[in-house]
């Protein structure tokens, strides 16, 4: 007979699993304004909590002072400064759009190609015989094109009100997490021993190093010559220095470096005859490219090492999906996923015991 115990009720296990489903739903529907600003502020949190242990050593293992050291030093050298990075984008990137979507936009005459010594005049009869059989024509054509994508993304940046917000939430969970660090920690690894036993727990470790891997080594130090890089760019007189930061930004980020940005910036100060702060940028531009040997092996610990077009597809897709708070969640997101990706692929399965072939060995020994 059937043990009606035993039998399982498939309608009662569809509906537990309908209920579950639609409870996951209903709650991360809730939760979903706060996601960013959470992911933002665990990313964060994990890269600076060794900090955070340390100025608590420093101030009389007082918690309380440590994350209002800590708050304030996010302020101070990272909120303040994106902030007014974005605001100056929006603001100065008016003119640039204009010019592009306008017409007025049209190939530069490069007279300077005269002063070049021996080819200048070729080059320079070259680049206008190109123009003649259809530079300007080519120009309008892509005009609406580079327009749209200019326009595009300047408007990724002109949303600086849901910036803000992000930038107020991450501060407010980092003060939490910084707080209730290990609690959550705690509770974070026994739901993955939950999931999945010893693996789970192996999962989220691998998690947290690759989270702080790409935090301090790919994203501080791409900040870092970045600021730089502007810095020297404002004060050698270079013009639009704000929108050459956010495009080295860019560039640093997807591990390109900021000389794509500053090498055609010292080349313009020479070519207009500032060839004094053209030397200064270029003695900068040699410091601030050499910071990404410097910093960043002190940053990565752990030797993380990331493919290229997984950081370059986290930065873009990032900034597709989420705008500019996904220039550095995309990194992160998709490096996490990397590591544990490489872990279980590289993971050497344990041998299996059949129990049924170690009964037959042991049937025929006793037989025998």
């Amino acid at each position: 007979m059937v043990d009606l115990r035993q039998s399982r009720d498939v309608p009662q296990i569809m509906l537990s699993v309908l209920f579950l489903a639609i409870m996951i739903i209903a709650c991360l529907w809730v939760v979903q304004p706060f996601i960013l600003g959470f992911a933002w502020a665990g990313t964060v949190v994990i890269a600076t909590w060794p900090l955070l242990l340390r100025l608590q050593r420093l101030l009389f293992g007082r918690r309380s002072l440590a994350v209002l050291v800590m708050m304030l030093l996010l302020i101070l050298l990272f909120i303040i400064p994106v902030a007014l990075l974005v605001n100056s984008l929006v603001d100065s990137s008016g003119p640039v759009i204009h010019a592009v979507t306008s017409g007025a936009m049209s190939p530069p005459e490069l007279a300077w190609l005269h002063s070049i010594p021996l080819v200048g005049d070729k080059l320079y009869a070259g680049w206008h015989n190109l123009l003649d059989m259809g530079g300007s024509g080519i120009m309008a054509k892509l005009r609406p094109y580079v327009g749209a994508t200019t326009t595009w993304f300047v408007g990724q940046a002109a949303h600086i009100g849901r910036f803000m917000l992000h930038c107020a939430l991450m501060l407010l969970f980092s003060a939490l997490l910084y707080w209730r660090g290990e609690q959550v920690a705690q509770g974070i690894r026994h739901f993955a021993v939950r999931l999945a036993a010893k693996r789970g727990d192996a999962a989220v470790v691998l998690a947290g190093q690759a989270i702080r891997a790409v935090a301090l080594g790919v994203v501080v130090t791409a900040l870092v010559q970045a600021v730089l890089g502007g810095i020297g760019l404002a004060v050698s007189g270079v013009p639009y220095a704000t929108l050459f930061t956010v495009v080295m930004l860019m560039t640093c980020l997807v591990q390109l470096g900021p000389l794509l940005v500053l090498i055609p910036a010292i080349i313009w100060l020479y070519w207009s005859g500032d060839s004094t702060w053209g030397t200064v940028l270029l003695v900068w531009s040699c410091v601030v490219a050499m910071l990404d040997n410097v910093i960043r092996p002190v940053l990565i610990r752990m030797g993380a090492d990331l493919p290229l077009i997984l950081i370059l597809s986290g930065v873009i897709g990032g900034l597709v999906a989420f705008g500019m708070i996904g220039l550095f969640i995309g990194p992160v997101l998709l490096a996490v996923s990397w590591r544990l990706f490489s872990a279980w692929v590289n993971e050497v399965p344990e041998p299996e015991t059949n129990d049924n072939a170690l009964n037959a060995v042991q049937n025929l020994d006793n037989e025998s």
